[in-house]
């Protein structure tokens, strides 16, 4: 039997995170850039723990207008402060709901930006050397990984489940009408593929290499809980578990 942690991007003004949790074994909180605030923060943080789910700060781009999904034209000590901000927010709520900070995970255009940009990871990494402790949710084979991995800094390697891959590792632009995988079939069949063999098919029909600590399904993917019950159903017949 295998087992996997299965995350998902909560508290971003879907109000699904009741529905998502019992299924999830970590989950990425919005923390005030792209989404969210201290009373979302609060409530998505009571239900995770009802469920025994694990708490992660998601910050990214202070941009709710684009939802922090568009490349951002902001400073370094800028981001930087932002990034900190958010992060100081999250633990003064996470605090007071009596939960543990579990890992970060950068959130949408960032989360892509610092996969390819070295100088930017630099940049959030120095955002975020306060929790040099704490794991950082990243996509293999990126930038991240690697100056994370020189710095001793911990890191879970994510793949996503719900979404398609070009063969350069990039994520198939939400632009594009293949970019979501939202039938349960499909999501299956994609992290089984990516669980038992470490490999998935790109967009462009190349067989490429992933590797994975943890696996992610959107939670703001307009299937998610149908995906999810799915996969927790049928993941056991296929010899994996999710850890919670």
């Amino acid at each position: 039997m295998k087992w996997i942690d299965l995350n998902s991007d909560v508290g971003e003004g879907i109000g699904n995170e009741a529905q998502l949790m019992p299924f999830l074994s970590s989950c990425n909180i919005a923390c005030g850039g792209h989404a969210g605030d201290e009373r979302t923060m609060g409530t998505t943080i009571r239900v995770a723990r009802q469920y025994n789910v694990k708490l992660g700060a998601h910050p990214g781009y202070p941009d709710k207008e684009n939802f922090g999904r568009k490349v951002m034209d902001i400073s370094t000590n800028d981001l930087i402060a932002s990034i900190q901000a958010q992060l100081a927010l999250f633990l003064k709520v996470l605090k007071e709901e009596g939960g543990e900070l579990h890992h970060i995970k950068p959130h949408g255009a960032l989360y892509n930006e610092i996969a390819i940009d070295t100088d930017l990871a630099m940049v959030f990494l120095e955002a975020v050397k306060a929790f040099s402790d704490i794991p950082i949710y990243v996509p293999f084979c990126s930038k991240i990984e690697e100056e994370a991995k020189k710095k001793g800094i911990p890191i879970k390697l994510e793949a996503f489940a719900d979404r398609n891959y070009n063969a350069d590792y990039s994520l198939v632009s939400r632009k594009e009408g293949n970019a979501l995988i939202q039938a349960p079939e499909e999501v299956l069949q994609h992290l089984l593929k990516m669980v038992h063999e470490k490999k998935i098919w790109s967009v462009q029909g190349m067989e490429i290499e992933i590797k994975a600590d943890t696996f992610c399904i959107h939670g703001d993917t307009p299937r998610a809980l149908e995906i999810l019950t799915y996969l927790h159903r049928e993941l056991p017949n296929h010899n994996i578990q999710i850890r919670k």
